[in-house]
């Protein structure tokens, strides 16, 4: 099994959540070894995907170095890794990524339309050992060992629309382009109104979140999927598991989780290193770890 990158460069412009400007998105092929690299162009400063790099983790994921940042990173992030690219480079103008429609399917479209290559070095996957668990009150993140990758995602708010739901998917990119890239970020009124009279969330709008008052959700064609809230919370946790740098074989599971708690998890786990090992697959045990991202 091989580590892989994109065939040929690909490119889109949105609009980015917090300033509300457009903003270019370029996705280049990297050689082997050279994990997901992201670039400011217009700030000439690259910013290796790795979790030290990670600045802030308040509404979104944001790296950052120099003083220079990029927010807003999960969407993509998380097609990228259901795909199970390993090499890529991300080239924006800006200091966020373009939020697109609040969903993954906008960057699964441009990874399609790019394709992928195989290159010539063995693909790296880490295996979670043991039990690792980040708990803050009753809300928690944790990896525990199993043979495949599944996310076990459950949510609890207290609104008529969301109350408690519940998603688990075994993660493949198919799986993953069927059930969870299409469900979009999602914010109730108030919060919406209060993050404007910061000077953020300016590009956002029902064209790009799931937004609700005390009783509905505002967006008049509705829900994607009845539980839409809780797969976008594991679409987001996709993303942030990408922070270990490379994918990963075992179950995670949260009750609560939070882009903060996901990126505690990813330091736990690096600072133990009983917990995992770091695997190469060949011949049949390949093919079928292959089989995930066909």
């Amino acid at each position: 099994m091989y580590q892989t990158t994109i065939a040929k460069p690909v490119e889109l412009v949105g609009i980015g959540l917090h300033k509300g400007n457009p903003v270019r998105l370029r996705l280049e092929p990297l050689e082997a070894n050279s994990g997901i690299v992201f670039y400011r162009s217009d700030m000439r400063v690259a910013i290796p995907l790795k979790p030290e790099n990670v600045i802030d983790t308040k509404m979104a994921t944001v790296i950052g170095k120099e003083g220079h940042v990029i927010s807003t990173i999960e969407h993509l992030l998380s097609a990228v890794y259901a795909y199970g690219i390993d090499n890529l480079r991300i080239i924006v103008d800006a200091d966020e990524i373009p939020v697109m429609d609040g969903s993954s399917a906008s960057f699964c479209m441009l990874l399609d339309e790019a394709g992928t290559v195989a290159l010539d070095a063995s693909k790296r996957i880490m295996r979670i050992k043991k039990e690792i668990t980040v708990q803050e009150g009753d809300k928690y993140v944790k990896l525990s060992p199993s043979p495949e990758l599944t996310y076990d995602f459950t949510i609890k708010f207290q609104h008529p629309v969301i109350d408690e739901q519940k998603y688990v998917v075994h993660l493949s990119k198919e799986s993953y382009k069927k059930e969870i890239a299409r469900a979009r970020t999602f914010g109730f009124l108030n919060e919406v109104q209060y993050l404007r009279s910061k000077g953020l969330a300016l590009g956002g709008s029902l064209e790009n979140a799931v937004v609700l008052d005390d009783k509905k959700v505002l967006n008049p064609e509705g829900l994607r999927f009845v539980d839409e809230f809780v797969r976008h919370k594991v679409l987001d946790a996709i993303g942030d598991m990408s922070l270990l740098g490379m994918n990963f074989i075992g179950n995670y599971e949260a009750f609560a989780g939070s882009h903060d708690l996901n990126h505690k998890l990813t330091l736990a786990l690096l600072a133990d290193a009983q917990s995992y090992d770091i695997v190469e697959f060949i011949g049949s045990e390949a093919k079928e770890m292959a089989k995930a991202y066909a």
